[in-house]
């Protein structure tokens, strides 16, 4: 059964890569067969040696009755909605935990398809980085993949945003996304559902490329919904009441939970100015946190990631986002308001790197824009300079 279910991975990986071959170029659809093969090692990798709570997803739904299903269904989000959901596929069929791992490496894959579709239609020429070209080098980030083949809420989760964000591009033809990708990041984890709602009813409201018509009627449906589930999202995140202090004492108690972890990636970061819990949650580890190979690779990212932050911030991003496409805003605000939630909550290294992972396809397609965008207007400033020269011979 293993076999049969892992070759028919494979070939409906084929198949999705396959469907794209009239909209893609063919340097692209290369591209995204070199990432199937890159995320599948990951998604080996992870099975054999990252394991973590994924294995006890699994397992878990292995020894469950037809009772605890029913329980676990309609329970709550998070934790139960995962263990009903692996209960057909481990429990029924009997599959083994690779086969579970490459299920969902197949479903985080197809969530990055998709951003990377996004790239394509979103940024217009391909900037460079000391010389090298940045797309698509940026999807091949390992951390990208490592928390996205893995049986688990991250997987599901990129493939949620990636369907919401992909879906609003064309929102009317592509509802169908939009729903299942609000629907599922519900289940799994609901207050980033209140996240994607408010960052793309504010990119909606605020923006200026879109019809007045679309804004209302798209920014009052997304704050709406956002309001309507904001109690789900407290009674799920144990949150009192919606004040200041409900969410101090609420993150207060996560720093304290993580940091005191016997955990080698655990940071105590209680003590941090505002500003250095943000720069932790984007940024680390760094090469300082290293503790194992792991940790080395995400230094190295991390360090790219940072050179490419400090190129934006000091070529004045803010009159930049504001000419960016409404998705690119969107994707913005969501790592925004992730940050901001994310940073004052966790003290434990390798759980920020897993939450930053949500916000990173974002976070590379606002850098590979604002870069384009740089250059374009370089390339027009030089073409004003040699029109006033031509005009003074």
């Amino acid at each position: 059964m293993d076999i049969l279910f892992n070759v028919l991975l494979l070939f409906l990986g084929y198949l999705f890569i396959s469907s794209f071959k009239n909209k893609i170029s063919s340097n692209n659809l290369s591209t995204l067969k070199k990432l199937a093969f890159f995320h599948i090692l990951f998604g080996s990798y992870y099975c054999f040696f990252g394991k973590g709570d994924s294995i006890g997803y699994w397992n878990q739904a292995k020894l469950m009755n037809y009772d605890d299903f029913l329980y676990s269904i309609q329970e709550d989000q998070g934790t139960f909605f995962m263990y009903a959901l692996n209960y057909y596929p481990s429990n029924i069929l009997g599959l083994s935990y690779f086969t579970g791992t490459m299920i969902y490496s197949l479903i985080g894959f197809i969530g990055l398809t998709y951003f990377y579709l996004l790239a394509i239609e979103l940024v217009p020429n391909n900037p460079k980085f000391k010389g090298y070209y940045l797309f698509p080098l940026l999807f091949f980030l390992p951390n990208l993949h490592f928390w996205s083949c893995a049986v688990g809420k991250d997987s599901l989760l990129i493939f949620c945003i990636a369907f919401f964000v992909y879906g609003l591009m064309q929102p009317f033809k592509r509802m169908p996304m939009i729903a299942i990708g609000l629907f599922f990041s519900y289940l799994i984890r609901p207050h980033i559902t209140l996240f994607l709602l408010l960052s793309f009813g504010m990119a909606y409201f605020l923006g200026k490329k879109i019809s007045l018509l679309r804004r209302i009627l798209f920014s009052v449906l997304m704050i709406g919904l956002a309001v309507v589930i904001l109690p789900t999202v407290m009674k799920f995140a144990k949150i009192e009441e919606a004040s200041i202090d409900s969410f101090d004492k609420f993150s207060n108690q996560k720093v304290t939970a993580l940091s005191s972890s016997n955990s080698a990636s655990a940071v105590d970061i209680s003590s941090y100015p505002f500003p250095l819990k943000v720069l932790t949650f984007l940024y680390r580890p760094f090469f300082f946190d290293i503790n194992g190979i792991p940790s080395l690779i995400a230094s190295f990212e991390n360090l790219l990631l940072l050179l490419l932050s400090f190129k934006v911030l000091r070529n004045k991003p803010i009159s930049g986002f504001k000419k960016s496409p409404f998705i690119i805003q969107g994707m913005f605000y969501f790592l925004i308001i992730g940050t901001l939630a994310f940073s004052q909550s966790l003290g434990n290294l390798g759980i920020m790197l897993r939450m930053r992972n949500m916000f990173l396809p974002g976070f590379i397609i606002f850098i590979l824009w604002y870069l384009t965008y740089l250059e374009e207007q370089k390339i027009a400033e030089i073409k004003i300079i040699q029109s006033h020269l031509e005009t003074e011979k």
